[in-house]
């Protein structure tokens, strides 16, 4: 007989939504709008902190970072959803797939790391303000950068890695709608106690250190407003954290959600990674022009 080919499919389908496949029409103007917006909003925030004196700071320094992020998440995946939408044809080459697993799994750990040292800059300023500028100098904010970006690089290419060995016995269906390190991992017909484990330890880091860093952070900084003297105070410093914890809960909220669902909720799951890749960073810009008055005074003076 001739030997089964286990190396990795030429090709995958995507199943997409093709349980409602009724929303197909609907969603591919929700999500082309949303592209849209998405590329207008983040790029308007890096074009506003280049050119705005005042915005040129450690926070929209991080917040910048932020915006390429969301916009390296979008454009890696978007794309090649609203193809998959639009055609008949629901199928994505390898190369483009797993380009498409390492870009996503690299950013969204690196996004976890940054908001981690957003809500560390936060901390430095609303509880040790005198010594804001000596401790979050230039130089350390691009280290912090570095380490958040180099951290979730290294992650990715270790995954990506694992995920490339494994052996697929000719399954190439994929219920989702773009590549993503756990769901190919699922679709392997070998052993993955490596690559279950390798994620599970990988995912300490960004999905557990993270979000404890934010919460004791917030703790500190919620301590610090209380004891402050008048009101106002209290009122001016919980505004500079309200859009960074606003995006801290919609970020790791679904993101959490996602990985504890069982197999049975995959459409749930689905939904959720909808949000979590596309709503996500939809709101991201509006949240910090909105509620920012820095930024909302920028626009005015550009306009």
């Amino acid at each position: 007989m001739k030997e089964e080919n286990v190396s990795f499919p030429n090709t995958f389908i995507l199943l997409i939504f093709s349980e409602y496949p009724w929303l197909e029409i609907p969603l591919f103007g929700v999500v082309l709008v949303s592209y849209t917006l998405i590329l207008l909003g983040n790029s308007s925030i890096i074009l506003l902190s280049v050119v705005e004196p005042r915005l040129q700071t450690p926070m929209y320094f991080f917040l910048d970072n932020l915006s390429v992020l969301d916009l390296c998440v979008t454009c890696t995946i978007v794309p090649q959803l609203l193809t998959t939408l639009w055609s008949l044809e629901k199928t994505i080459a390898s190369w483009g797939c797993i380009t498409q697993a390492y870009l996503f799994h690299w950013t969204s750990c690196t996004e976890c790391a940054l908001l981690a040292v957003m809500a560390f800059d936060r901390y430095v300023a609303i509880c040790h303000p005198l010594r804001y500028t000596l401790i979050m100098h230039a130089w350390a904010c691009v280290w912090l950068a570095a380490v958040s970006w180099s951290s979730g690089l290294a992650n990715s290419l270790l995954q990506s890695t694992l995920t490339l060995r494994l052996s697929f016995c000719g399954r190439h269906t994929l219920d989702h709608f773009f590549c993503e390190v756990p769901a190919l991992i699922k679709l392997a017909c070998g052993d993955t106690t490596v690559n279950d484990l390798s994620l599970a330890l990988g995912a300490i880091p960004f999905g557990m250190v993270a979000p404890l860093l934010v919460l004791i952070s917030y703790t500190f900084i919620v301590r610090a407003v209380i004891k402050l003297p008048s009101a106002e105070g209290r009122q001016k410093a919980l505004s500079t954290c309200s859009s960074h914890l606003v995006v801290v809960t919609m970020y790791f909220g679904p993101g959490i959600y996602i990985y504890l669902q069982p197999p049975s909720k995959s459409s749930q799951a689905k939904f959720m990674s909808f949000f979590y890749c596309i709503i996500t960073p939809l709101l991201n810009p509006l949240i910090y022009t909105l509620r920012n008055k820095d930024m909302k005074a920028a626009w005015k003076r550009i306009l």
